[in-house]
């Protein structure tokens, strides 16, 4: 197939482009805003090498900046209503009966003690403790495709402690310290009432570990496969195992070999192990799901799963894999629409920036899908079997 662009891929993208600034047009009240919206949309979209103020507005024509700035800082718009707008593009063509809602943080390095939520805290993203905001963030996979539909700054309790400091960041009074865990179920639940179709959650030990976070899971009837630490204490009814320590218990003939789906490098092989555990809902099993490096048999990942009876290790195999869709995002947003090229200080534009950026991703998401060559295989099943037992 050639990779040749055509005067009909042109209008096709032009087409698209244009469909879904029209679905958020409305937000933005006044002819000057939404003309300014349509212009930093686009900027993201453009090959500029750095999405900031300065070099959107060259793209756009402006002289300076201050359109720009005025845009995130000053217009009336609500980012809120276009973050609506933008999952619900995202669930109209992107949208599976198999979908995965996939939670993430990352981080964006910062200068200085004025950038809303900023102080020094662990980033994953650099892989070391810095000096950085941290975004929490949701994202939907389906075999059809990936994309961001929510966000969340995180604020430690150094911000949310310091009303004076908050303030001058425009933080509103209303806004109080919730941890990422709870900023997370927020995001869920949001897409959870607007029909969002999924069958499953996934997210990292930092997430998986908190019980609150996997009871709201429960509550919401929504499958889950969560990573968990090694020392992770599991319920077995009348008493409690670690989940390393039930590990030793699986017997050879319960690890299978298979793909947690495609990686730069082709399949991503593992040996996987999976525990039956105690059932607290007789409409819902629990498990422990392992997995184990091939060349290195010592190195072991756990998670605990829930979902319906019936539902296959292949099933929860994939939906573990699917974690890796929203770093795919993460590097993908950064790179090609400016997610964390913003020179902004304040809480509100900070959400207005990030949120018309995960819309510029949102777009290249939707418009590779719906490219011939984009089709690709990608096939959990959507419908989820109950001391412990181990699949053999």
């Amino acid at each position: 197939m050639s990779d040749v662009v055509t005067e009909t891929d042109l209008e096709t993208w032009v087409a698209g482009l244009d469909s879904l600034f029209a679905r958020v047009a409305g937000r933005f009240g006044r002819v000057e805003p939404r003309r300014q919206a349509r212009a930093y949309l686009t900027g993201l979209l453009a090959p500029v090498e750095r999405k900031n103020g300065w070099q959107l507005a060259e793209a756009a024509g402006d002289a300076t900046p201050d359109r720009m700035q005025r845009l995130l800082n000053n217009a009336c718009w609500d980012p809120e209503a276009v973050r609506d707008d933008l999952r619900s593009y995202v669930g109209e063509h992107l949208g599976h009966r198999d979908g995965v809602l996939v939670v993430d943080e990352t981080g964006f390095v910062k200068k200085g003690t004025r950038s809303a939520g900023v102080q020094r805290q662990y980033s994953g993203t650099a892989g070391r403790v810095e000096n950085c905001q941290l975004g929490v963030f949701l994202a939907y996979a389906s075999p059809l495709g990936r994309a961001l539909i929510d966000r969340a700054l995180y604020l430690p309790k150094s911000w949310t402690g310091d009303p004076q400091r908050c303030a001058q960041a425009g933080i509103p009074d209303q806004v109080q310290f919730a941890t990422k865990p709870t900023q997370a179920t927020v995001m869920l639940a949001r897409a959870l009432d607007a029909g969002v179709p999924a069958s499953w959650v996934t997210a990292d030990e930092a997430y998986g570990q908190d019980s609150k976070f996997r009871t709201f899971c429960d509550q919401r009837r929504i499958g889950y496969v969560v990573a968990v630490p090694r020392n992770q204490t599991i319920g077995l009814g009348k008493g409690t195992a670690r989940a390393d320590t039930l590990t030793t218990q699986a017997p050879t003939e319960a690890w299978k070999r298979l793909s947690a789906g495609d990686g730069a490098k082709g399949p991503r092989l593992y040996d996987w192990a999976r525990a039956t555990l105690p059932a607290t809902d007789e409409h819902r099993s629990r498990w422990l799901l392992i997995r184990r490096s091939i060349t290195n048999p010592d190195e072991l990942a756990f998670y605990l799963c829930a979902g319906g009876p019936g539902t296959t290790l292949d099933t929860l195999v994939r939906v573990a894999g699917a974690r890796w869709a929203i770093e795919e995002c993460f590097q993908q947003a950064k790179t090609e629409t400016g997610l964390d090229h913003y020179q902004i200080r304040r809480y509100q534009p900070w959400y207005r920036h990030i949120t018309l950026a995960m819309l510029a991703h949102a777009f290249l998401a939707v418009t590779a899908a719906h490219a011939p060559k984009a089709a690709a295989t990608w096939s959990p099943s959507a419908q989820a079997r109950s001391a412990v037992s181990w699949d053999t």
